[in-house]
């Protein structure tokens, strides 16, 4: 697996909001593990905005972002309206690590959940 680049490319693949949604810079936020149970407002649940499947639904949407934004660089590039090709480069080389890491996520939820279905009772 290779490591992200630190910089543009690496901040619009999981913008800063998302780290606030999973506790990660809010240590009173609903998802963080000392947060108590049924989050903040003390309704049972996720809470509003900050469950994983809300982050996870923003990585989705930014995946097919990226991806849509390199297909239009691809095709100015092939009728002759890109003037830099650097800038394609740069969008489909992004659109590829993100890529690679969704379907890495994807492998590990997979294989951990059938680590759980196989675990004796």
């Amino acid at each position: 697996m290779s490591i992200l680049p630190v910089g543009a490319a690496a901040s619009s693949i999981w913008p800063a909001t998302e780290t606030t949604q999973v506790g990660l810079t809010d240590p009173t936020s609903p998802t963080s593990p000392t947060a108590p149970v049924g989050g903040a407002d003390g309704a049972s649940g996720t809470s509003g905005g900050g469950g994983f499947a809300n982050v996870l639904g923003n990585a989705l949407d930014s995946l097919s972002a990226t991806q849509s934004n390199a297909d239009n660089l691809a095709t100015q590039a092939a009728t002759g309206g890109l003037t830099n090709v650097a800038d394609y480069m740069v969008a489909a080389n992004e659109a590829n690590l993100q890529t690679q890491l969704t379907s890495a996520v994807r492998n590990s939820a997979l294989q951990s959940f059938q680590s759980i279905m196989g675990m004796q009772l």
